[in-house]
């Protein structure tokens, strides 16, 4: 293993013996070399195709010489906000700056730029007129269409016009980029690459386009908030790769066109990718601020799987990974740990084998690889449809062999875990190894709330659902003689939430002797069912109108119930109780503090 960086540098260049690159990536992120960072994803698959490729990590947007410092690349730039939104890094759920962010070196924050795509795209444009620009990413992805902007709290248009780049890569990417540099290093016009599945791309005709649906125009859904819940559900609808069509949005005199989502990688294909030549570190540039904050979290863990089937409402993973599971093999995974055990500072922990919800590792439904995801009916709601398969025989076998690993000591999950799916007979045996072995005294879950009119509106399992597996994960540690713990997420304000369904949610939790720390506001993310009720303040299912907190103060009077025990939150909770007309719970809650240390 080289561990050798992909050139930041011109000095990196001369190394090489390059004059220029083929490609350069721009990413909001400071650049990780390892395989949960997308520009370095991206980066190594397009040099395993022979691609020289080079990188840009947070270009200061304001000086155009940290654009140029790798040179005009052959065929395009790839820009990225990074691996996340760049609204989502800079800000708050109330719209508040952070005050440190794990993607940039030391956790600086206010190393990106607020809609950090645009913003490199227009200065690509400047520095260098005519060439190529390819949108990717997490931000790209969920605004690729027109989308509701909780930071500006408007409609915007699709990113791609407001970026002017030359097409754009929704979802994982890997298959689509590829597409691109392989076409364009045939020599193929760019203006010529408007059949490539997971690509978005803006024409003024759409002649020659055939089996699509045309949702409502732009300027039609920043009007109507009941033609943005229709054009929504349409996207919605069109998202699987295999039945998808293309999608149609008319902005302006222009036509934005989704292509149909391109097809998942194969286990081969993701074993192959997660395996190239990654230094797995922080680049050099970056110790002298003591490296990035957010690599400490995923240095010594496998990514076993992606997609998620779960479907929930404020979830993005829906239309950027999709609802398909792509797994790795066992022994890709396993020549994985075999590389954790070789770096530098590993002390005989894998910290995590997962993905988005770490017990989905090998599931299956044998509709995924010919007919894709079912329209009209959800995998595991209400409950799990019994076309999907778990693996966990599969897992509990790969647990076993990592543990054989030399210099391997204990293998952790430390990904959240679909408590639904732990609450059956065939569950048991995973349930039992999983508290035994391979937790560190505590596993992640998300009840997210109590009320199951809510949970409704969220797409969650029933909170008895979250007692079932409550209760058996007690009785599975009693017979362990173990003593451990759940960390519960809970969000706060989701749409359809009131003031009253928040004091619901914490005389319940204060029942239970629950005093939960992970609380999240809900934030409505660019192109997702939560967003699009945030936005319309109707629930999408029916049609009807629901409540939704707005404001800073109902957001925080409902954040303070539920964390009832907390000190600071002392004003607001009697501020609350009275808005409710319930003096009598007064004291209650005043008990429930915990006294300031």
């Amino acid at each position: 293993m080289s561990r050798r960086f992909l050139p930041i540098s011109k000095e990196d260049l001369d190394e090489r013996g390059w004059d220029t690159l083929d490609i350069v990536l721009i990413t909001g992120d400071a650049y990780v070399d390892h395989p949960s960072y997308g520009a370095a994803l991206i980066g190594r698959a397009l040099e395993d195709a022979g691609f020289k490729v080079g990188i840009i990590a947070q270009p200061d947007w304001k000086k155009p010489d940290d654009f140029v410092k790798l040179g005009r690349p052959r065929l395009f730039f790839g820009v990225s906000a990074g691996n996340l939104d760049s609204m989502v890094a800079n800000y708050t759920a109330n719209r508040k700056l952070r005050r440190t962010d794990d993607y940039s070196a030391g956790g600086k924050p206010f190393k990106r730029p607020d809609r950090a795509s645009i913003l490199y795209a227009n200065k690509i444009r400047e520095v260098f007129p005519g060439a190529m620009v390819v949108l990717g990413g997490v931000e790209a992805s969920l605004r690729r269409l027109a989308h509701y902007d909780y930071w500006s709290d408007t409609v915007k248009r699709s990113i791609l016009l407001d970026s002017k780049a030359d097409i754009l890569v929704y979802g994982m990417g890997e298959r689509q980029v590829l597409e691109i540099s392989r076409r364009l290093a045939r020599g193929e016009n760019k203006h010529d690459l408007n059949n490539i599945n997971g690509t978005v791309i803006a024409r003024s005709s759409i002649d020659g386009i055939n089996d699509y649906v045309e949702i409502p125009s732009f300027e039609e859904v920043a009007s109507h908030k009941d033609k943005f819940i229709h054009a929504f559900k349409k996207i919605y609808s069109e998202t699987d790769p295999h039945r998808g069509k293309c999608v149609i949005q008319k902005h302006g005199g222009r036509f934005v066109i989704q292509l149909p989502g391109a097809l998942p990688l194969t286990s081969a294909e993701l074993d192959k990718l997660y395996l190239l030549d990654y230094a797995r570190s922080w680049h050099r540039a970056y110790d002298k601020d003591g490296g990035v904050p957010g690599f400490e979290t995923v240095r010594f863990s496998i990514t076993s799987h992606r997609g998620c089937p779960g479907s929930c409402n404020f979830c993005s993973l829906y239309l950027h990974q999709g609802r398909i599971v792509q797994s790795r093999s066992p022994g890709s995974i396993l020549k994985e740990a075999e590389i954790l055990t070789r770096l530098k500072g590993f002390g005989g922990t894998i910290t995590d084998v997962g993905g988005p919800t770490a017990n989905l590792y090998k599931c299956e439904c044998k509709f995924w690889k010919n007919e894709g995801a079912c329209r009209d009916k959800l995998c595991l709601i209400p409950s799990k449809c019994e076309n999907l398969t778990l693996g966990y025989s599969q897992t509990i076998k790969l647990w076993d062999e990592c543990a054989k690993i030399p210099k391997v000591k204990h293998i952790f999950i430390g990904s959240g875990l679909r408590h639904d799916l732990l609450t059956d007979r065939l569950s048991g045996e995973y349930l039992r190894r999983l508290c035994a072995s391979h937790i560190s005294g505590r596993i992640k879950v998300a009840p997210e709330y109590c009320g199951d009119a809510i949970l409704k509106l969220m797409n969650k399992p029933t909170f008895g659902v979250y007692e079932q597996f409550v209760s058996r994960f007690n009785e599975t540690n009693r017979q362990l003689h173990k003593k451990q713990f759940l960390v519960n997420y809970f969000i706060n304000a989701h749409p359809g939430t009131s003031l009253l369904d928040a004091l619901g949610l914490a005389l319940i939790l204060m029942s239970k002797g629950l005093r939960p720390e992970q609380i999240q506001d809900f934030i409505p993310l660019p192109m997702t069912a939560s967003g699009c009720m945030y936005y319309t303040e109707k629930d999408i299912s029916t049609g009807n109108p629901i409540y939704v907190a707005k404001g800073e103060r109902a957001r925080r009077l409902q954040r303070a119930l539920i964390q009832y025990n907390q000190p600071q939150n002392k004003k607001y909770i009697l501020e609350a109780l009275k808005l409710l007309n319930r003096p009598d719970l007064k004291n209650k809650f005043m008990r429930a503090i915990t006294p300031k240390k």
